[in-house]
C-alpha cells in the first residue's frame, strides 16, 4: 500500500484543528479538496478516521492511533528528503532561495553576489513561487532558504530573521476617484473591491486585505488571482483595487496602474527563512549573514 504523504499532512492539519475549514487554511487547499483527501486516506487505511458532525471532526479510536504515529513517519521521510537534497546540493554547489514577489527589493542582487564571494564556486539558485505558496517552498523542503514577506503561514515553525520594513501602499486603476490623491486614508477604501490572493493561503490573504485594521468591516473581492501580472491586470481593468508594498512602485509599475501611500495600516516586512535543521548547515548561514549585512531599511 502506497500513501502520499501530503495525504498524512492533511490528516494532522484536521486532527489538530478539528475543523475542515480550518484545516484547509492550514494546507493551502481548498476544503473540497482536503475532504477528498481525507477520504481517499481512509479508503486506504480500510478504517475510520472521523467522526463528523456539525461540531466539526472528532478523532476515532483509530485516527489517534494515526495522529501519533504519523508525525513520526513524516519527520523521517523529511530527514531522507533533506539529506538527500543536501547531497545534490553539495554535488552540485547550489544553494536554493525561493522568494515571493520582489524578494528583498534592490537588496537582492546584492545578497547574492556577496554569497558568490563568500562561497567561491557555489551559486545561489533563485526559484519564485507563487502567492498560494508563501513560504516559497521552504515549509515543503523544495528550498533551502527563502527571502520572504512577513507575516506567512507556519512562520513559527521556521527560523526567520526580519531584514527591514516597508509602508504598505494601495495600487489603484490609473482613472479611480482616488488615485489624484496624494495620499489615501485606509478607511476611504474599506467600500472598495479588493483583488486577493486564493482564500486557501489564509492569514497570508487576510494581511494584505487588512482585515484586522477594518474595525469588522467587511471585505469586498472583486478578483482573486496568484501572480503579480494576473493581479496588475485586474487592477488595471477595473475589477479592484490592492494593498501592496511601497516597492510594488517601482518593480510592478505598469500603465493603467498607479500607486498611492496610505495611511492607518502597519508596513510590511521582508525577512530570510531556513528550516531549524539547517541552524548548522555552513552554506544556509553564510547566506543568512549575507542578507543580514545588506538589509536595507526602507
Amino acid at each position: 500500500m502506497d500513501i502520499d504523504t501530503r495525504l498524512l499532512r492533511s490528516f494532522l492539519a484536521v486532527a489538530e484543528e478539528g475543523s475542515l475549514t480550518r484545516a484547509a487554511e492550514h494546507v493551502f487547499v481548498s476544503q473540497p479538496a482536503l475532504t477528498k483527501q481525507i477520504r481517499q486516506l481512509e479508503s486506504l487505511l480500510g478504517v475510520q478516521l472521523f467522526d463528523r458532525s456539525r461540531a466539526g471532526m472528532a478523532l476515532t479510536g483509530p485516527g489517534r492511533e494515526l495522529s501519533h504515529l504519523a508525525p513520526k513517519v513524516l519527520e523521517a521521510w523529511n530527514d531522507a528528503l533533506r539529506a538527500t537534497r543536501a547531497a545534490d546540493r553539495e554535488a552540485g554547489r547550489v544553494l536554493r532561495v525561493g522568494f515571493i514577489a520582489s524578494a528583498a527589493n534592490e537588496a537582492t542582487q546584492e545578497i547574492v553576489a556577496a554569497f558568490a564571494r563568500r562561497r567561491p564556486g557555489w551559486r545561489a539558485e533563485l526559484r519564485q513561487a507563487a502567492w498560494t505558496n508563501p513560504s516559497a517552498g521552504l515549509a515543503t523542503g523544495d528550498v533551502d532558504v527563502a527571502l520572504l514577506r512577513l507575516p506567512f503561514p507556519g512562520q513559527d515553525a521556521l527560523r526567520v530573521e526580519p531584514l527591514f520594513s516597508e509602508p504598505r501602499w494601495v495600487a489603484l486603476p490609473g482613472g479611480h476617484p482616488l488615485a489624484g490623491r496624494d495620499t489615501i486614508a485606509f478607511r476611504d477604501l474599506w467600500d472598495e473591491p479588493f483583488v486577493a490572493a486564493p482564500p486557501q493561503t489564509g492569514a497570508w490573504r487576510e494581511y494584505w486585505l487588512a482585515t484586522d485594521e477594518r474595525e469588522d468591516h467587511p471585505v469586498r473581492i472583486g478578483a482573486v488571482t496568484e501572480q503579480p501580472d494576473d493581479w496588475l491586470s485586474a487592477i488595471a481593468n477595473g475589477y479592484g483595487i490592492a494593498l501592496a508594498p511601497r516597492s510594488a512602485a517601482r518593480f510592478y509599475a505598469r500603465p493603467g496602474v498607479v500607486y498611492r501611500p496610505v495611511t492607518g495600516v502597519s508596513p510590511t516586512r521582508v525577512g530570510v527563512a531556513w528550516a531549524a535543521a539547517d541552524d548548522r548547515n555552513p552554506v544556509v548561514r553564510d547566506f543568512v549573514r549575507c542578507c543580514l549585512d545588506l538589509a536595507r531599511p526602507e
